[in-house]
């Protein structure tokens, strides 16, 4: 008994010992790598095309090791060319993953939040004209541009260039005026464009009582890192498109609580201060409400 321990030992010992830093490096990568492309498919069609491939691997094996030469060949000739296959069924998310990489400023996750009122300001106003919106059932679409740029789609509309404020949104999307069709972007704390054109989704998952202002509004969402805001016309249902994913039946609260995380940015130094100075504005802006 004394031997099989202690050749269980040496044995163990001896792997621990020809492992080298670079290994251990190696396999973090590849762990954090493959966590972020799940993270990325996650509740996505790309999941499924995941599963697939999975499902192939593991046949692939079972094929070898049940001698099956002939299903064998087959499933290996669809792995050979898996990296094609790769890059056309996850081109979507592919491009929004090389978006977010090129588009990361390493600045703005380390500064300081720059005006914490400012932005408080633009929380109470996007608040305040999407429940004004909601209740009067007047459709609207309000996009917010983070890290990947929105030039091409801010041209495609009418400039603005002005303060964001719940009086000009709701006069925007009053029906039968000349910017109602369409988005406003939102760039920081201003409008920088209204009725402008977005491609719809190409998820026919999406429920068919949708209707087009949702269709675009999670078509941006996948293409982009924005977050889109929709009031619907027919019911007057405040929703939010983020990541390719539908938030409906928002209220005040609710639609506050979805939205402070995109204006506010808490950065690694001393994020619980940071926090804690942002709900203190929040009390005294509504005690004084």
């Amino acid at each position: 008994m004394v031997e099989f321990w202690q050749e269980n030992f040496s044995l163990v010992r001896s792997i621990f010992s020809s492992i080298r830093i670079s290994d251990v490096a190696d396999v973090l990568i590849v762990t954090f790598l493959l966590y972020q492309l799940l993270l990325l498919t996650r509740e996505t069609r790309a999941s499924q095309v995941l599963k697939g491939l999975a499902f192939l691997f593991v046949a692939s094996r079972l094929s070898v090791l049940l001698h099956l030469t002939a299903l064998n060949r087959i499933i290996d000739l669809v792995m050979n060319s898996g990296a094609v296959v790769v890059v056309v069924l996850f081109q979507p998310e592919l491009r929004r993953a090389l978006e977010q990489i090129g588009s990361t400023n390493l600045w703005d996750k380390l500064r300081t939040p720059d005006d914490p009122d400012q932005h408080l300001r633009v929380i109470t106003e996007l608040v305040a004209a999407m429940t004004n919106l909601a209740r009067r059932k007047v459709g609207a679409l309000i996009v917010i541009e983070r890290r990947t740029g929105l030039a091409e789609i801010i041209e495609s509309g009418t400039r603005l260039d002005s303060l964001i404020t719940a009086p000009l949104i709701e006069n925007i999307f009053e029906p039968n005026t000349p910017l109602h069709d369409g988005a406003v972007i939102i760039r920081e704390h201003r409008i920088v464009a209204a009725a402008c054109f977005l491609r719809l989704s190409e998820d026919r998952n999406i429920s068919k009582e949708l209707g087009t202002r949702h269709r675009a509004a999670l078509g941006i969402s996948e293409q982009t890192d924005a977050v889109a805001l929709i009031v619907s016309e027919e019911s007057g249902v405040i929703s939010m498109a983020r990541a390719g994913k539908l938030t409906r039946h928002l209220d005040a609260h609710t639609l506050e609580q979805a939205i402070t995380p995109i204006f506010t940015t808490t950065p690694p130094t001393m994020p619980l201060l940071s926090l804690l100075a942002f709900r203190a504005r929040r009390r005294n802006h509504d005690a004084s409400q």
